[in-house]
């Protein structure tokens, strides 16, 4: 073969190989996100994505922390809690959505279950331990009546004492998780229903076990991926009414489980919580790694359960008290109860000086999501909230004793979970390693065609050099005296 074609074909190769390692390197990227947009729609033919919406497989518990009174009788007579945590007692959490439903404005509605299962062998203690906490049927009743006339409060107490109900109750873990027999509960779910929240037993998650959130209707994102996941609406409403501003009843964000892809740190993630009531939003903190893959931390901003007078735009979700608390008696058929973070985190200081026993931490007691910003995705998650009972003396009821006024905290929760297994290993694969190997492939396509072109011309010089040496150049003389021609000739 000819050395002059081949040297011209090596170039030739050489040429296209460095511009199509070129070509990759701004096509590449549009290529992955192409892919991203792709298998992420809300699509039952993305079979690894739907597969994860609709039933999600990652291991999710709950770790529940009751705080148990140690001076229930002092308390009564106006001295200041004193509590001690309990748990935790870890639930394996299992959510399924049925009754799935798209439409044609590429939307889909669903029902989306959850039922919780005891795991002794990851908790500190049993379901049969014993516990006090305040009566939410009592003094949470106290304060809901205390306007009403004195006659009528004094009926109440008597009720009260018929059913043998006191201001605190000592009852086991499981009968106040999910329920225990009251005379009282079935004589008011006769004669004034609606008033509580469930029909049967009375227990504090007995409405959340084997239940559903509400019919949500979200975005498939097959028409706008930045729309993806995002509610559409909750039980047929865009709009909610517990609130006082329009701002504060909006439905905002996605169902709390995965967010729009492309994040950057500049993004929030607001979601709708029904147990919460509102729409809630958390703020990028940092940059993070998790088994290779990249992620985001966003934390709760201390603006989240401020009150009004802290932070303006929250002066909807009042009447509030200190920052800190949620006031979601509105929701809670108007009993006294607030939600905040555990151990009054990020709260207003004076909140611990009600009570004694509490010590917050951020590492402990901070809720935080670990998104991969590239597919909004959660990795690892850690919700956590405290249920709060506001208690004070009401006069007419005697089970209140002399109750000095506090914000009294019952009991708190963990919802966890986190990728693992063979979803990280294809999570992994996918997103993190297949990219990685596009991104070594330009370059060693840059890197071969460069020194296809570089060895061409090395071997051309050589060439001349060669030929240089081998049959020189013959200088021109003068035929008479063998001297170079002079310029003048």
């Amino acid at each position: 073969m000819n050395k002059s074609k081949l040297a011209i074909g090596l170039l030739v190769v050489g040429t296209l190989t460095v511009v199509f390692g070129t070509v990759i390197v701004f096509v590449g990227p549009i290529i992955i996100d192409n892919q991203i947009v792709k298998n992420l729609v809300i699509d039952p033919k993305n079979e690894m994505s739907y597969t994860m919406w609709k039933d999600v497989p990652v291991p999710f518990f709950m770790n529940v922390y009751f705080f148990n009174v140690l001076n229930p009788t002092e308390v009564l007579a106006g001295e200041k809690p004193m509590v001690e945590q309990r748990g935790p007692y870890v639930y394996r959490k299992r959510i399924q959505k049925q009754n799935i439903t798209f439409h044609p404005n590429h939307t889909v509605s669903y029902l989306e279950y959850r039922s919780y299962f005891f795991e002794p062998s990851m908790s500190v203690g049993n379901e049969s331990d014993v516990v006090t906490i305040p009566n939410m049927l009592v003094l949470g009743a106290a304060v809901m009546m205390e306007d009403l006339p004195f006659a009528v409060r004094l009926m109440i107490s008597t009720t009260f004492k018929t059913f043998k109900e006191g201001p605190f109750l000592t009852k086991s873990v499981g009968e106040l998780m999910w329920g225990y027999d009251s005379k009282l509960v079935d004589f008011l779910n006769k004669w004034l229903p609606g008033m509580l929240p469930s029909t049967g037993k009375f227990g504090l998650f007995a409405e959340f076990n084997n239940s559903n959130t509400g019919l949500f209707t979200i975005h498939t994102g097959k028409d706008d991926i930045r729309l993806i996941h995002k509610v559409d609406s909750w039980n047929g409403l865009s709009k909610l009414t517990n609130w006082k501003t329009p701002q504060c009843n909006m439905i905002n964000g996605t169902a709390g489980q995965m967010w729009p892809p492309f994040m950057t740190k500049e993004s929030t993630l607001p979601f709708y919580s029904p147990d919460a009531c509102r729409s809630l939003e958390m703020v990028y903190q940092r940059e993070g790694i998790m088994e290779g893959i990249p992620l985001y931390r966003y934390v709760a901003p201390k603006t989240l359960f401020a009150n009004g007078s802290d932070y303006a735009p929250n002066e909807g979700f009042c009447p509030c008290r200190q920052s800190g608390l949620l006031n979601v008696s509105s929701c809670r058929s108007n009993s006294p109860v607030f939600i905040s973070h555990p151990h009054f985190y990020n709260a207003d200081p004076v909140l611990l000086d009600y009570v004694q026993g509490l010590q917050p931490a951020e590492d402990e007691h901070g809720l935080f999501i670990d998104i991969h910003p590239e597919t909004g995705v959660p990795l690892n998650v850690s919700i956590r909230l405290q249920l709060n009972l506001y208690m004070k003396k009401v006069s007419g009821i005697t089970e209140t004793g002399k109750i000095s006024e506090v914000m009294m905290p019952m009991m708190w929760f963990e919802e966890s979970g986190y990728i693992d297994g063979e979803i990280l290993t294809t999570f992994h694969t996918n997103l993190v390693l297949l990219p990685k190997v596009m991104v070594y492939m330009q370059y060693c396509f840059i890197g071969l065609g460069l020194a296809t072109i570089l060895g061409v011309v090395l071997l051309y010089y050589r060439k001349k050099v060669r030929e240089q040496t081998l049959f020189p150049q013959p200088r021109l003389t003068n035929q008479h005296t063998g001297a170079p021609p002079s310029i003048h000739q």
